[in-house]
């Protein structure tokens, strides 16, 4: 097979209580920002978005962690990672609606490298990552797909169900999306982007 789409995944449950803890005063400012919202329609419909966490120290060794994840994961696709720096661009952590209707739509991050999940708060009755066919050229080509239990070549969407600690690395041209959440647990993960930058660049920076 060629033009494979690599995604990559790993059980990291270290880190979710830690991360939770470190968690909780930005999910708690980011439900402040959304009062207007809570207060219009209840605590339906929406992501509680946090503000950056690439300069707080409780999420440095995370940090750490999933930016040597993502600088390996671009070495193993054969790109040659000794002209690059890896930069993140974001980090963040969302939590979606109490009482249900969270969800993103299908969308790709502009101009990063690498994306990638944490998931700190998830069960089977949350909502869970979908991921699109990414080559334009099979999309608009596709043909009916037979009924089938599991992955084949032909399918133009997949989804996965994390658990807590469930890390997530993907190419950041991957289209991606959530489902609707129901509001059944608490839904709550980490989200970031990472640029690779030629090291002559970087150093202009």
């Amino acid at each position: 097979n060629y033009f494979n789409t690599t995604i990559w995944s790993e059980q990291k449950p270290e880190f979710v209580k830690s991360l939770n803890k470190a968690s909780n005063k930005y999910i708690a400012d980011a439900r402040k920002r959304n009062k207007e919202h809570i207060k219009k329609f209840g605590d339906f419909g929406i992501s509680h978005h946090s503000t950056p966490l690439t300069m707080d120290n409780d999420f440095l060794d995370f940090r750490n962690y999933i930016g040597q994840k993502s600088w390996e994961y671009l070495d193993h696709q054969g790109y040659d990672m000794s002209q690059y720096t890896t930069l993140f661009s974001e980090l963040w952590v969302q939590e979606f609606a109490k009482k249900g209707g969270g969800h993103h739509s299908a969308h790709i991050h502009w101009n990063q490298h690498v994306s990638g999940f944490y998931f700190l708060k998830c069960s089977d009755k949350t909502s869970y990552p979908i991921f699109h066919e990414p080559r334009t050229g099979a999309r608009a080509t596709k043909l009916a797909v037979r009924p089938n239990n599991g992955l084949a070549h032909g399918n133009e969407l997949i989804h996965f169900r994390p658990t807590p600690g469930t890390i997530m690395i993907f190419p950041g041209y991957l289209e991606h999306e959530f489902a609707v959440d129901h509001g059944k647990s608490p839904f709550r993960f980490i989200h970031w982007n990472i640029q690779a930058v030629p090291k002559a660049m970087a150093k202009d920076v």
